[in-house]
């Protein structure tokens, strides 16, 4: 074989593994998604808990939900766990349930974490990950505040304050004016808030 023969078989052949790479790079990046959810309908789930039984987001139309994603290896959402949980007893008879989804963790981990911290809102693992990826998780924690009619009005992502959690919660009970939806970020260890694709800084 002559040395341009095998020139041109060469190139063709890294011409053909740079298309493959570029071809993997883009389903990559397209399966990543957007970012976290904003606005817009929350995509239902149904949710395995931890102590047995399901809980599905359709079945609570008409209360507002709190949709909270954690892990017992996240520190932030150690910090967060009692406001949450107080919240919860504060909020658990106006017609507001708390849902915990415990994402990419261990079950006995996320259990005795729940037991330490005394935590009584229905928890459960996001099994294969479906819930986080519906919702465009990409840490913990995040939260979504689902109103009444099963739209999305208000994204967490890190750690929630009470003031926040309690301020959506009263706008959304009719105890101030409520905006349609909102996103608020604390941004630990350098993630990015994203809303319709964009960054917000």
């Amino acid at each position: 074989m002559s040395s341009s023969s095998r020139g041109r078989l060469l190139g063709g052949a890294l011409f053909l593994v740079v298309l493959a790479f570029l071809f993997l790079l883009g389903t990559a990046l397209k399966g990543k998604g957007t970012g976290p959810l904003t606005e817009g309908p929350a995509p239902n789930f149904t949710l395995q808990l931890f102590g047995g039984g399901t809980v599905s987001l359709e079945e609570l139309r008409d209360k507002i939900v709190v949709v909270n994603f954690w892990a017992a290896w996240c520190a932030y959402c150690r910090e967060e766990a009692p406001i949450l949980e107080r919240s919860w007893q504060a909020y658990k008879d106006k017609g507001v349930t708390f849902i915990g989804v415990n994402w990419m963790d261990v079950e006995s981990e996320a259990q005795k974490y729940l037991l330490e911290l005394a935590i009584t809102y229905p928890n459960g693992p996001d099994l294969g990950g479906k819930i986080g990826r519906a919702y465009g998780v990409q840490g913990v924690p995040e939260t979504y505040i689902v109103d009444q009619e099963g739209n999305l009005t208000h994204t967490q992502i890190g750690p929630i304050d009470e003031a926040t959690l309690v301020g959506v919660l009263d706008s959304l009970l009719g105890h101030q004016s409520a905006a349609r939806y909102s996103l608020s970020c604390v941004v630990p260890q350098d993630r990015t808030c994203l809303k319709r694709g964009s960054p917000i800084l």
